[in-house]
């Protein structure tokens, strides 16, 4: 599996498992729990969810997936994020011990805040570190925020600790390309893709497909393959079917040549200007 590495030196996968809208249904249980257990033994051991999925439902279904005693936990890189509402000083912390609680886990690899609300970044980032220092989370980072939040970020104190910043970009969505991409990569911060196939629209795109198909992969891989190619760029796609994940897991083994990446300009057009960050 591809790798990225973190400001410490520390190398994580660079392809992971999304669980958004895991843990939603009892009778999908014990697939969604077999499928994060899958995506380990892939090699996708970057494991993202957040107290906002199924309501803190996705996280006890991670937690449930981890703690049958083996060393499962140990191999997992655990993202999480809190919501905007709980992300003052003292509301980070609180919010994060309910979050380790449904984990079963004492620490947390990566805590990210999902999206700005009323509170201040400054007292965001004091609760992160505050929680880092404790040991109950060993990274933090952002997730949708753009270029101006980010500079923003950059200037509060200890803001320049975030990690990484997780946003919607795939083939479809490449907003982020103008300018806050390169400013992360400029910054050492890493890019981390959700919904990297667009909610499945990708999968059913009849060029892509056509692409794909001469290339020997499917359409799925094609788009991953894109983004991985990108040093700084993870990408958390999400599946609970078995020989889907077996199929996410096998793009990082393909590369792609300039004349490729010419022809998925063509078939997706990059930005020609700054555009506002798109968000699911």
């Amino acid at each position: 599996m591809k790798a990225r590495v973190l400001p410490t030196g520390e190398t994580v996968s660079a392809l992971g498992l999304g669980t958004w809208r895991m843990g939603e249904r009892r009778e999908n249980r014990v697939q969604e729990m077999a499928a994060i257990r899958l995506a380990l033994d892939l090699g996708m051991t970057v494991i993202d969810t957040a107290e906002m999925y199924a309501d803190g439902g996705a996280e006890e279904l991670v937690g449930h997936a981890l703690s049958d005693g083996t060393s499962l936990r140990d191999r997992a890189f655990l993202v999480s994020k809190v919501y905007p509402q709980n992300a003052s000083r003292a509301g980070v912390v609180a919010a994060c011990e309910r979050s380790l609680r449904r984990l079963r886990t004492d620490r947390i690899e990566l805590y990210l805040l999902h999206w700005r609300g009323q509170y201040p970044l400054a007292e965001t980032v004091a609760g992160f570190e505050a929680l880092r220092r404790a040991g109950k989370i060993r990274y933090w980072g952002v997730s949708n925020l753009d270029l101006s939040d980010m500079q923003e970020l950059w200037g509060v104190p200890q803001g320049s600790g975030a990690v990484v910043n997780q946003v919607l970009y795939n083939l479809g969505r490449r907003g982020v390309e103008w300018d806050l991409l390169p400013w992360l990569q400029k910054h050492q911060v890493l890019t981390m893709a959700y919904s990297p196939l667009d909610q499945a629209r990708l999968m059913t795109h009849e060029g892509l497909g056509k692409m794909a198909q001469e290339k020997g992969m499917t359409s799925s891989q094609l788009a991953l393959a894109w983004l991985l190619r990108q040093a700084g760029v993870i990408a958390i796609p999400k599946s609970a079917r078995p020989e889907r994940l077996r199929e996410f897991a096998k793009a990082a083994e393909f590369a792609l040549s300039v004349q490729d990446l010419g022809q998925l300009d063509r078939l997706f057009s990059p930005p020609e200007r700054a555009l506002p960050l798109e968000m699911l």
